[in-house]
């Protein structure tokens, strides 16, 4: 089964699985006390379900594994969001350590590393770059799916702001895919497809007021889901700057997590302590309400996606320059009118 028809049934179904199954996950909630209580590092205000992973993961995998081609490791990326999946929810409804959440990231990166044999095998020229020893390849592309997995679940702290920057980055990869991917990489357009239908069907509950959160059983598959689609879009070598693309389409939540990774390391503590450093933090802080922060950062990252697409014949390197550079200038210009905000209302 391929082609438009088999795509709009595929985003169809996970969009109606998700989107029905919320209220009723939602009245389980509350009915057993499944809330996420207010505390100083979140935003929200009132006891909310964390449970809307739950619906995502749903429509995601009922959708492909009836519509979708489950071929070239797509297989074992559904193995490893199983094994995500059950540690989240497990972190939803009663706390989970960082590290045994940590264990079961390598435990699902392994799946798809080793089983699949999905990994960055070349940077294409990136710094120069070329084709990776294969100790290198395996400890880079682990490094890459845990990272972004985690920078994923990072910029779930705004709502909608999570939900929103997934489906432009699941679109962005998914349409590569359909035009370009051929008999190897085609059928990750279907997971780009199946990804975008189940988050679409939860935003309609998650945007302020939010009623119910994406929980870690959604932010870690979903992370999980576009980090290898991310390896995947790179090994496809569609394009000579296929890594700087690739970066691009990641924008906001790879600047969001080396961001505040810097901040707290320069402050001299833990990079893993949470604080209000983060970019929709930052943005708030300055006046912007919840959806025009969100509206703001998914406008940026759809400008940074359409910049590395028509300026890819500039070449890698160039491009991930100007990316590098928008990204300090632009971490420069928050921190002072941060700053300059907070000195003006002292």
């Amino acid at each position: 089964m391929s082609g438009i028809p088999v795509i709009f049934l595929s985003f169809l179904w996970a969009f109606l699985i998700s989107v029905f199954a919320i209220p009723s996950i939602i009245q389980i909630a509350h009915t057993k006390k499944l809330l996420n209580e207010p505390n100083g590092r979140t935003i929200h205000a009132y006891l909310t379900p964390r449970l809307g992973g739950l619906a995502i993961f749903s429509g995601f995998m009922s959708a492909l594994t009836i519509f979708g081609r489950l071929e070239h490791g797509v297989q074992h990326l559904l193995a490893g969001c199983i094994v995500l999946f059950f540690i989240g929810l497990k972190d939803d409804i009663i706390s989970v350590s960082a590290f045994k959440k940590f264990f079961v990231q390598i435990l699902a990166t392994g799946i798809v590393v080793f089983m699949a044999d999905i990994r960055i095998t070349s940077f294409q020229g990136l710094m120069g770059i070329y084709e990776l020893e294969n100790g290198i390849s395996y400890g880079f592309t682990f490094l890459a799916i845990i990272g972004i997995t985690n920078a994923t679940n990072l910029i779930d702290g705004l709502d909608g702001l999570a939900g929103t920057i997934i489906i432009i980055i699941a679109v962005s990869f998914g349409v590569y895919f359909y035009l370009y991917g051929g008999e190897q990489y085609s059928a990750y357009a279907d997971v780009a497809v199946c990804l975008a239908g189940g988050i679409l069907g939860f935003l309609r509950y998650n945007f302020h007021r939010a009623v119910i959160f994406m929980g870690d059983a959604g932010s870690l598959v979903c992370g999980f889901i576009i980090s290898v689609m991310a390896i995947q879009f790179v090994e496809m070598r569609a394009t000579d700057s296929s890594p700087s693309i690739a970066i691009g389409i990641l924008f906001i939540p790879l600047l969001d997590t080396l961001r505040v990774t810097i901040i707290r390391l320069y402050r001299g503590i833990s990079p893993f302590t949470p604080d209000k450093n983060h970019i929709h933090h930052c943005l708030m802080s300055l006046g912007f309400a919840q959806l025009s922060t969100v509206a703001a950062l998914g406008f940026f990252n759809v400008l940074i996606v359409l910049f590395v697409i028509f300026s890819q014949q500039w070449g890698v390197n160039l491009q991930l320059f100007i990316l590098l550079f928008v990204s300090v200038l632009f971490s420069f210009v928050l921190g002072y009118l941060v700053k300059f905000k907070r000195l003006k209302t002292e």
